[in-house]
């Protein structure tokens, strides 16, 4: 116990801090987290329905601290096989911590400091010197290294390289300077800027992380310094300090403590996320660092008592700043589809980069002494980058931030909220689904259908017939009291309350407030008695919340009025009883006794025993949570203890381990979902492989995974852990299952149920038998075994979705691939998510449908920019250089085809509809299917660009051959001119037949457009217009403004001698037309065939 006047003479000195508020969550903290009832409590408030909790941006904290402890917690367990990627240096150095497990005076020891009289204030200035002042370290702005890549990553510096070459070119290289040079160097530079601009907008985030975390540390402190104390700033505290805290107290550092009074209790929830306050100690409760009650943590608050303390870490060493740094340590990994992109822009510029060299030895080795006049250096460093040009789809980052940001906002209307523009893609790629069941598969409304006392089970119906019957009857029956004892546990042993607002309606009208468990088990009670009456009569002393490591709940109360009925007799408000309700299967072997249906106690034999255990497997085979609920009358001795003291704490524990007396059973129902089985169905139709995450019993997982669809095999074909030790699974071949999921159809479908504790044990080739399954149940899960699922599955080159809506679920969301929250979960599991779900669980199958549209759609972009933008555009520089031929179409109108005319309907291409079948198909291989693979470049450069490039030089040297400029005067003339006409009238042809040239692009693009909307579909069976599911209007407002850039840069005089271009004949627009039609004609034969003969070769080397 604290030293009283030390206690009592702390002064009042600070300010109360800002608390990071939150409302109650179901998830309790896995320790011993109590909460306290008020004496008066008849089970009744009024509350505000749906308040949302009040969140600081330092909500990201615990998510890291959960993690972290996880990993510590992993590492620790001698039986756990830990994956090779999961020890990080920040789990090395906070599980190497030992500041909880040596005594105070060790601690003390080490840090050369006295308990009675702290530092020397030399020691402090030192110390402070040596190790810095008690601040977290801002991290690093980074700012230079993001400018510098959105300014030069992707095709920014050749974009800007080009700008600089074509401007050297103009000046001072130009003899005499060319307008055509400066008007191609200014429009490069505009797109390099714009290009960088939409980088940073794809970019684009706020971190508040840190502007919140400098905030939560205290202003003041008092510290026991040259033994007096004294008020310091919280920045000037440093190891070794002997640190007094008060209720209200922030902790400025991590405390070792080494006195506390017996009610002293701390807020941890800025780490943890969770409200329910946790006790200090001054010996060790836990060999984790992180979960141990005789560390207090920096930036935790005291809610409750008195304590003194060590200061053992300051700044960025206490896990406040291990933390804070983790948290701000920017991402090296890159998303699938950056890695796709860059895949891309590599092989882009690895292409142009030898085209560029080809110009430049031809140049140097043969042009220049053959043909010195016809290219200079000028027009060399023109050509370069015009191949550069030619090369790089300048639209494409417009385009991908475009169709992010457009998917996005698709999304965003089927009530499905992205976080972030990058991860749109991911889904699209998963290739497995874990789900969470309560509130993701069900409907989270638990209802009891059924009771169970001695040996007399009992619909839920019947036994509330036979309370009333009996409340309206003068004298109790002897074979009722055991529901009266059933329903008087059920009121008391639950954190569930009644809104006083609809106390006044019927039964199944009214509302509750907590869990969905202790709802239905607190209306259940309602039909059997008077709940409020019962709180009345029972004064609430402790209680112990449910977890996920105890799996029960503890409820100690000594009766509050004179006359209150227990075991069947009235007695006086004297003895303590225990009362605990929990999973079955932790508590029936802990029971010694049971009640007889008149409420008496007998032994509880072993054919009883085995008889329960027969209706608890026949309930939870039938999809049926079971509860027990048990009681236990404790020793007057315990009521002379404080109940909030330590060592009521441990005394109550100790007596759950044993010789509780067994009240009944209660089985409780959640529905699936009414969608669920279709959805299931549809996911695994797309090749997604559903697996069910639950903390239920086994038998009740199971039952619940065949109703929802994700268990499709008959029980005697579902295996167990036993068959991850043979050498192969069993597997057999399921026809019906075939014909319903074609994605599934080549290989037969595996189902295996198996628990947590059982997981922990497996090896890495367990896993690997494990992870082949197509059917997964893992029941009896706890936070810490989710997050071992996600690592294992990944370290399985697995893409995997975790869904989850709890406190404890964010180390596994933020470790999945793509984390899926629910919109009624926790701030803590929405902030670690990457997707979240506002409705409800059947909106994930538009989530995949969309980011597998996503991918599509990035396809059908660049399958429609690299024909014209980049094949078509090549060809006339490289028939320049090796055969002597005038480049047909300019540098400058390259550039238009790419940033304007082309650009306008890649974004269109972003608003299309998921083609019928996008989810029959199996899930992207990240490692073998790439945005561009060699189908996609065959198909744009040897099918589309092949037809495009021949049918636009066709068109523009047939018009020169039509006004007496003959090609064969042309091929290899290296500038030279027919008898009889003028450079100047040469050049005006050849500026009309590059415009000409340019339309005839533009316009075969139009037709270009249809065709790539549908990679396997017919036009006719995807058509743009009429049907809702397929329409995409905004494809023509693009081909009109397309046509509209045409005509503004050809057709208005003063570009002509500036620019180059020239007014086009009108004929030679509809022409193009025909080209255009044949192009949609031939691709739409190709789709046929391939859909007519899908294991044909056409089939097999379609984009």
């Amino acid at each position: 116990m604290a030293d009283p006047d030390l206690v009592h003479d702390i002064e009042s000195a600070e300010k109360p801090a800002h608390h990071v508020r939150y409302a109650e969550d179901v998830d309790s903290r896995p320790t011993r987290a109590r909460a306290r009832r008020d004496s008066n409590d008849d089970g009744m408030s009024i509350r505000s329905i749906s308040r949302r909790r009040i969140v600081e941006p330092g909500v990201v904290l615990p998510t890291a601290y959960r993690t972290l402890s996880i990993n510590i917690e992993d590492s620790k367990s001698l039986d756990v096989k830990e994956p090779k990627h999961s020890k990080t240096k920040e789990n090395a150095s906070v599980e190497d911590l030992d500041w909880h497990i040596i005594s105070t005076e060790e601690a003390a020891r080490r840090l050369s400091t006295s308990t009675k009289n702290g530092l020397s204030n030399d020691q402090v200035a030192r110390r402070l010197k040596e190790h810095g002042r008690n601040v977290l370290s801002a991290p690093p702005s980074r700012w230079l290294i993001k400018t510098l890549g959105y300014l030069f990553g992707g095709f920014g510096s050749i974009l800007l390289t080009a700008s600089i070459l074509v401007f050297i070119a103009w000046k001072p290289l130009g003899q005499p300077p060319a307008i055509a040079n400066l008007a191609l160097g200014i429009v490069l530079a505009i797109v390099f800027v714009i290009q960088a601009a939409f980088s940073f907008f794809q970019d684009w985030s706020t971190s508040r992380v840190m502007d919140s975390i400098k905030n939560m540390l205290p202003d003041e402190c008092i510290v026991i310094r040259e033994g007096e104390r004294v008020k310091v700033l919280g920045t000037e505290i440093t190891q070794g300090d002997i640190l007094c805290i008060k209720m209200g107290d922030k902790l400025p550092a991590d405390v070792r403590f080494i006195e506390v009074s017996g009610d002293v209790k701390f807020d941890r929830s800025i780490l943890t996320g969770e409200t329910l306050p946790t006790r200090g100690s001054v010996e060790s409760t836990d060999n984790n660092y992180l979960e141990t009650e005789c560390i207090g943590m920096a930036g935790t608050h005291c809610t409750a008592g008195t304590a003194v303390a060590i200061v053992v870490a300051t700044g960025d060493r206490s896990v406040f700043g291990r933390i804070a740094k983790m948290t701000n340590t920017p991402k090296t990994g890159l998303t699938n589809l950056e890695k796709e992109i860059y895949y891309f822009v590599a092989a882009i510029v690895a292409i142009m980069l030898t085209m560029i060299l080809v110009v430049i030895i031809v140049w140097a080795s043969w042009l220049r002494h053959s043909h010195p006049g016809w290219i200079s250096v000028p027009v060399l460093i023109v050509d370069c980058v015009s191949v550069a040009v030619a090369f790089i789809p300048e639209g494409l980052p417009i385009a991908v931030t475009a169709s992010l940001t457009i998917t996005a906002s698709i999304m965003k209307k089927n009530k499905i909220l992205c976080k972030s523009l990058k991860t749109v893609e991911t889904l699209g790629s998963v290739s497995t689904i874990c789900s969470d069941k309560t509130g993701t598969l069900t409907k989270n409304q638990m209802t009891v259908t059924d009771c169970m006392v001695h040996q007399a089970p009992t619909s839920a119906s019947d036994a509330a017939a036979i309370a009333q019957s009996t409340r309206i009857s003068a004298t109790r029956p002897a074979n009722t009291e055991g529901f009266a004892e059933l329903g008087q546990i059920s009121a008391i042993c639950n954190a569930a309350e009644i809104d006083a607002a609809t106390a006044h309606l019927a039964l199944e009208d009214r509302k509750y407030f907590g869990d969905a468990t202790d709802q239905a088990v607190l209306r259940f009670a309602e039909s059997l008695n008077d709940v409020a009456q019962i709180r009345t009569q029972w004064k609430v002393i402790n209680t112990v919340a449910f977890n996920s490591k105890n799996k029960f709940m503890i409820t100690v109360a000594r009766p509050a009025t004179g006359n209150v009925h227990f075991k069947g007799e009235d007695f006086e408000p004297s003895p303590l009883v225990l009362f605990i309700k929990g999973a079955p299967d932790i508590l029936l072997p802990r029971c010694s006794s049971i009640m007889t249906s008149n409420g008496s106690a007998q032994s509880l034999p072993t054919n009883t025993r085995t008889a329960i255990e027969a209706v608890k497997d026949k309930w939870s085979s039938e999809a049926k949570r079971v509860i027990l609920m048990a009681r236990k009358h404790l020793s007057p001795e315990l009521s002379k203890l404080d109940p909030q003291s330590r060592e009521f704490e441990n005394m109550i524990m100790s007596h759950v381990v044993g010789g509780l007396e067994l009240v009944g059973l209660v089985g409780l129902v959640d529905p699936p979902r009414d969608e669920i089985p279709s959805v299931i169905r549809t996911l695994r139709g797309a090749g997604i492989k559903v697996h069910m995450v639950t903390g239920d019993f086994q038998l009740t997982a199971e039952a619940i995974a065949v109703s929802c669809g994700i268990i499709t095999n008959r029980k005697d074909r579902i295996d167990n852990i036993d068959a991850l030790s043979r050498q192969e699974p069993s597997s057999f071949n399921l026809s019906e299952e075939r014909a319903r999921y074609p994605a599934l159809a080549e290989k037969a479908v595996r189902s295996i149920v198996l628990s947590g504790p059982d997981m922990m044990d497996l090896d890495e080739e367990q896993w690997d038998r494990l992870c082949q399954y197509d059917e997964i149940v893992f029941a009896r899960t706890t936070p810490e075994q989710k997050l071992r699922i996600v690592k294992e599955l990944q370290a399985r080159k697995e893409i995997v979705g975790m869904t989850g809506d709890g406190v404890n679920d964010a180390p596994s969301l933020k470790q999945a691939d793509i984390g899926i929250a629910m919109g009624s979960g926790s701030d803590i599991a929405i902030e670690a998510a990457d997707m979240v779900l506002l409705e409800s669980f059947s909106a994930i199958v538009e989530a995949v449908k969309y980011g597998r549209v996503v991918f599509d759609n990035l396809k059908k972009t660049i399958c429609y920019l690299l024909p014209a933008g980049s094949f078509s555009e090549f060809w006339p520089v490289m028939t320049n250089v090796l055969f002597g031929l005038p480049q047909i179409l300019s540098s400058f109108l390259m550039i238009i085809i790419c940033c304007f005319t082309d650009c306008a309907a890649a974004t269109a291409i972003a608003y299309e509809k998921p083609e019928a079948d996008v989810l029959l198909q199996r899930p992207r291989n990240p490692a073998k299917d790439h945005l561009v693979d060699w189908k996609l470049v065959l198909h744009s450069y040897g099918f589309i660009g092949v037809l495009e490039t021949v049918s636009s030089f066709a068109m523009a040297y047939w018009y020169a051959e039509r006004k007496g400029l003959s090609f064969s005067v042309l091929w290899f003339g290296f500038g030279a001119s027919p008898d009889g006409m003028t450079t100047d009238e040469m050049t005006g042809i050849l500026n009309t037949a590059s415009s000409i040239y340019f339309v005839n692009l533009v316009v075969m693009q139009w037709f270009n457009l249809f065709g790539i909307r549908t990679r396997r579909l017919s036009f006719f069976q995807h058509p743009p217009v009429f049907r809702k599911s397929t329409r995409n209007l905004y494809l023509f407002p693009a081909i009109v403004f397309s046509l509209l850039i045409a005509i503004f840069f050809l057709y208005v005089p003063k570009f002509h001698v500036v620019l180059g271009t020239a007014t086009v004949p009108v004929g030679y627009w509809f022409l193009p037309m025909a080209f255009g039609m044949a192009i949609l004609l031939l691709d739409e034969g190709r789709k046929f065939v391939a859909r007519r003969s899908p294991k044909g070769i056409l089939a097999k080397i379609a984009w």
